[in-house]
């Protein structure tokens, strides 16, 4: 295996440079950190013809991870997820080309796997034991199981009305489970009040490095499934969003290797309608989202009220002539159904979600039926049968 090429993280706000040997959490300005490569090294090795015979998994880009390469990784194969083409949808909507994304099958069942694997294994190798996590329920369950899969201990503090199967299974693992009267935003306030004092390292999205990293493979994933192409249009349900960060960094990465040009896919950022602040942030002009009171959505990991990656959500989204939009729960557990009727496969409502939002912008031609589109499911529906119950 290569070596990591890592050689800095710097905020993304003041372009402070850190230290990557050492731990952190946010930048002194309280923004996110992100790690940087000596590309011009990692160009060497990392080049598209020379993956045909890696590993599957993420870690098949290696030269552009944050983990040495004498590092033994705590894995349990995330990454390497199918694209879907969705032919009968194709049909049913009068499109040329619809292709879902299918981050379900990753362990634990959804995206999350990628960024708690490259940070749970960042951590360790920089002397973490304990780890803490406030989740709408996928994170916590990655958290859980990487921690179990490494011995290490973890607690993950979670809304009370999440879905009873995001509990079971971080209990499962192993984990140490708080019930919170409140939304994901209560949950971090509560970490941040004792982490430093029980010794908890926070890995809260965008608020560690690392989550960031094993997220971007997505978009180094999609390079390799269309044949060392991007599709024209993105959608990505986001709450945190930290994988439509992380891809939009992937393609700037991208570009550094030599293997794109300035081309882009455009970045369409997909919320619920009872949680839309970067929506609003998007179609009032601001650089920043805000709060959003009394945030509810079925969907649990849209019901991120307050994001720290706000402003590079919308960085992203507009470097690239991307958009935001809702959807309404009604919609998105319609047309969730839509999707599992039309591929075969059961999605979380965040993936009915993205198919909704397509039908919405397609209906008003923000998105040409001529174009490559790729959907993002990033989730199993198994995990919220509640939503789907509650949907009939």
């Amino acid at each position: 295996m290569s070596e990591s090429t890592i050689s800095h993280l710097e905020c993304s706000k003041t372009g402070k440079v850190y230290d990557y040997k050492k731990l952190h959490n946010l930048s002194d300005a309280g923004k996110p950190l992100l790690a940087r490569y000596d590309l011009e090294k990692a160009k060497k090795t990392l080049r598209p013809e020379n993956l045909a015979g890696r590993r599957r998994d993420m870690w098949r880009y290696h030269e552009v991870m944050p983990i040495p390469e004498n590092t033994e990784l705590v894995s349990l194969g995330e990454g390497g997820t199918p694209l879907r083409r969705l032919v009968r949808l194709e049909n049913k909507f009068g499109v040329e080309e619809l292709y879902m994304k299918d981050e379900s099958v990753n362990p634990t069942g959804s995206f999350k796997a990628r960024g708690l694997g490259a940070a749970i294994n960042a951590a360790i190798d920089r002397g973490v034991e304990v780890f803490s996590i406030p989740t709408a329920g996928n994170a916590g369950g990655a958290l859980a199981a990487y921690c179990a899969a490494a011995g290490k201990e973890c607690h993950v503090y979670m809304p009370k009305d999440t879905p009873a199967a995001f509990r079971i299974e971080c209990e499962s693992a192993g984990a140490h489970v708080v019930l919170v009267d409140g939304l994901i935003s209560d949950c971090g306030k509560l970490i941040a009040q004792i982490k430093d004092e029980k010794g908890w390292f926070d890995v809260s999205t965008l608020k560690e490095p690392y989550r960031l990293e094993g997220k971007k493979t997505m978009g180094y994933e999609l390079f390799e499934d269309f044949g060392f192409s991007l599709p024209d249009v993105i959608l990505y349900p986001t709450g945190g969003g930290t994988g439509l960060i992380g891809m939009w960094k992937a393609f700037d990465e991208m570009q550094e290797l030599g293997w794109i040009g300035s081309e882009r896919p455009r970045l369409i950022s997909v919320q619920a309608a009872g949680c839309a602040p970067v929506v609003r942030a998007w179609e009032n002009g601001w650089d920043e989202a805000g709060f959003w009171e009394g945030a509810h959505t079925c969907a649990s990991g849209l019901r991120v009220p307050g994001a720290v990656g706000d402003f590079l959500m919308l960085r992203a989204i507009r470097e690239t002539n991307g958009l935001a939009i809702s959807v309404t729960d009604k919609e998105m557990m319609e047309y969730s159904n839509i999707l599992a009727a039309g591929s075969g496969v059961f999605p979380a409502p965040e993936g009915g979600a993205v198919l909704a939002a397509y039908k919405k912008l397609l209906d008003r031609s923000e998105i040409k039926p001529t174009e490559k589109a790729v959907l993002f499911n990033t989730g199993s529906g198994y995990k919220y049968l509640e939503a789907f119950q509650l949907g009939e």
